[in-house]
């Protein structure tokens, strides 16, 4: 019997990314890198736990995990010199931040020095540049890659990412029960270096130059661009909803299934494993209308909340969400593909970290709604309103983007031309 290739087995929209090899070794970069995020994503809340006295608890894990993100939002602003840098420069200064503190935790806790106050400062310093660091991956592989295989390559790093939230958090609660958690946070420091050594290894030909201070202004920038604009906004009112689900849904699991947290772990697995195969899957087509894809995931995520409202069996739900994460994993490479086509190259990096910045803060917003709505509407109305509010933020975008190409012919139509392989 013969076996297949293994070009075989590599969709074909996949095979021109995988074959540069600077492409290659950075994406396996990122897989480890982001394998250690996704331990992070337990160990950071556990090692607060562990520190903080019980009374408190509470506080300081919720000041742990906003220390680990908010303090990209104000590195995303304040970097006038940032903007500057070649996204190589870019990434490896994210990389090597955030290898250097990350590394001090467990250092500090080795010698008895960890304090919850020290805890959180090394947390905020090791996530200050993080918005640039995104951009500074996407840029680079703008560079290092032709239009047409930039979908395929931002699809397999959102991939990643989604396969890291699957096996890390499994991989840190495995760890956690024989390593102290300061020491799995060492260890995403150690996948910080992992990275950084593969993007020194990264050189790439056709990078765009820097921009000049004289060009810098974001707002000017965004006032020429209205597509860049509208996009940023899209965007951010997108996981501004979003953020409620991650509220609603475990107080549905709790409260209304009156079930345990195996439940609430098989929804966020299916979830992940739905958005895994659903950004592979649209990764794949050669040729694709942005925009109306786009507008279309958020319709289908929106629709996909709603029988959570009808008193259904959660095998049910279940199907629904795994539905959901389907629909909503081609979203972030669609939207930074997006950014790619439209932002002038000198500026692309710019346009990322702001993109970044409308993440990180939109995110803990909608999640900071949800505490509110639950008790107005109750967990499983929450998730229907999220889902309702989406739907309606779709159509209206939809309708506004009509209007402006039957009103003024848009002259890059976002479609991806054909791959040649």
């Amino acid at each position: 019997m013969t076996l297949p290739r293994p070009r075989r087995v590599v969709p074909a929209a996949y095979r021109p990314v995988l074959a540069t090899p600077p492409v290659r070794r950075l994406l396996t970069g990122f897989a480890v890198s982001y394998l250690g995020d996704g331990m992070s994503f337990v160990a950071v809340a556990w090692l607060a736990l562990t520190l903080a006295p019980p009374a408190s608890a509470g506080l300081w894990v919720g000041g742990a995990v906003a220390a680990y993100t908010l303090p990209g939002v104000a590195g995303a602003l304040l970097g006038r010199r940032l903007r500057r840098l070649p996204a190589r420069r870019l990434l490896l200064a994210d990389t090597t931040l955030r290898a250097g503190f990350l590394g001090l935790i467990p250092l500090t806790w080795l010698t008895g020095q960890l304090t919850l106050p020290l805890y959180a400062t090394l947390l905020a310093a090791s996530a200050l540049l993080h918005a640039w660091g995104s951009a500074g991956t996407y840029t680079l592989l703008a560079e290092l890659l032709p239009a047409d295989q930039r979908l395929a390559a931002n699809t397999l790093v959102s991939s990643l990412n989604f396969a890291a939230t699957i096996a890390g958090p499994a991989l840190a609660g495995l760890l956690v029960t024989h390593l102290h958690p300061a020491l799995v946070l060492g260890l995403d420091a150690a996948s910080y270096l992992a990275l950084a050594a593969t993007v020194l290894r990264t050189h790439p030909a056709g990078a765009a130059a820097p921009e000049p201070a004289a060009t810098a202004n974001r707002t000017r920038l965004l006032r020429s661009h209205p597509q860049l604009l509208g996009l940023l906004a899209l965007t951010w009112l997108f996981n501004l909803l979003y953020g409620p689900v991650e509220v609603a849904l475990p107080l549905h699991v709790t409260a209304d299934l009156h079930a345990s947290g195996a439940l609430l772990g098989s929804y966020w697995m299916l979830f992940g494993i739905g958005a895994l195969l659903g950004g592979l899957t649209v990764g794949t087509l050669r040729r694709l209308p942005l925009w109306p894809t786009t507008l279309a995931i958020m319709l289908g995520w929106g629709l996909t909340l709603l029988p959570f409202a009808l008193d259904l069996p959660a095998a049910a739900t279940l199907a629904c969400f795994t539905l959901g994460g389907a629909i909503y994993g081609p979203f972030v490479p669609l939207s930074v593909t997006l950014i790619q086509q439209t932002a002038p190259p000198q500026h692309l990096a710019t346009m990322l970290a702001a993109r970044s910045a409308v993440l990180l803060t939109a995110a803990p917003l909608g999640t900071a709604l949800g505490g509110p709505l639950t008790t107005a509407l109750g967990p499983a109305d929450t998730l229907a309103a999220s889902g309702l509010a989406t739907i309606t933020l779709a159509t209206t975008a939809g309708a506004i983007l009509l209007t402006r190409r039957h009103r003024q012919p848009i002259r890059n139509r976002e479609a991806l031309p054909a791959t040649h392989t």
